[in-house]
């Protein structure tokens, strides 16, 4: 067979710092199982017991014979390791306080007194302060409340000004208008006085002029009807309410009354109701 020669293949380098760190890992490795080793195989002695007896007990009585005393083997103590103290620490030295002045027990009740004086100074100022302050307070409080129920008094008096005159104007125009209102219904009823009257005068004619008088009529005799008219002034119905005594003459102002439909009547209606629809017809046959 035929073997072909050559160079042995090129390893690649290890790096520096991996060959350092198992180096160091080996290191520790070995120093840690050191360690262990030495503190697993290191034993403390074991501490010995050992009871001291002033004197042997005594034997019990239900014994039948004494035991002769047995020879005691010398018991060498085995050497108590005792722990090691550990080294005392050394406390820093403190330095001496200076010894302390007597002080001047006069001096600071003075001193005391003084400062509470002062306080009680400062106390009863501001005591006077503020009663001072609240004083003012309330002074001014008064003041202030003089002053608006002055100005509620003169707002008052104002107004009750202005209602009297309102009042004295409403009164003095109310009695402006009842005048006027009285004035113009006395002109009214004096107007309607006079239309009624010149009516009743013209319905009198026109009734005297129909009436025929008895031959026998002595004197001036009255006669009262109540006449039924409607609104043209149409007689519906004549009643003799007061006779003269006359019949005779009573009939023929009834006839003449009838005669005399329809009676004239204002065209003014308030004046129209004082003959519609009852009329109170007076006769005289001298007037």
């Amino acid at each position: 067979m035929n073997f072909t020669s050559g160079a042995p293949p090129a390893s690649r380098p290890v790096p520096k710092f991996l060959a350092g760190a198992l180096a160091l890992g080996v290191h520790v490795l070995f120093v840690l199982l050191l360690v262990f080793g030495v503190s697993w195989q290191t034993h403390h002695p074991a501490a010995v017991q050992v009871d001291l007896w002033e004197s042997l007990p005594e034997p019990s009585p239900s014994a039948t014979r004494p035991r002769p005393p047995q020879p005691v083997k010398a018991v060498k103590p085995e050497k108590i390791v005792k722990p090691e103290k550990p080294a005392p620490v050394r406390k820093p030295v403190e330095k001496e306080p200076p010894p302390p002045k007597t002080p001047d027990i006069a001096l600071e009740k003075k001193k005391a007194e003084a400062e509470h004086l002062k306080k009680l100074k400062a106390l009863q100022a501001h005591e006077e302060k503020v009663r001072a302050d609240a004083a003012r307070a309330s002074h001014e409080k008064q003041l202030a409340e003089q002053k608006r129920q002055a100005l509620l008094r003169e707002m008052e008096k104002e107004d009750l000004k202005q209602r009297v005159a309102a009042d004295a104007a409403a009164n003095e125009a109310r009695l402006a208008r009842l005048t006027e209102a009285r004035a113009a219904a006395s002109k009214q009823q004096a107007e309607m006085a006079s239309i009624v009257g010149e009516f009743r005068d013209q319905i009198s004619a026109k009734v005297r002029g129909n009436t025929r008088l008895p031959d026998n009529l002595q004197g001036n005799p009255e006669v009262r009807c109540l006449v039924k008219l409607l609104p043209t002034g149409e007689v519906l119905n004549v009643r003799v309410t007061k006779s003269s005594g006359n019949p005779a003459y009573d009939d023929a102002v009834v006839r003449a009354i009838e005669k005399s439909s329809p009676l004239p009547l204002p065209t003014d209606l308030a004046a129209r109701r004082a003959f519609v629809p009852e009329l109170s017809f007076v006769h005289r046959p001298k007037e």
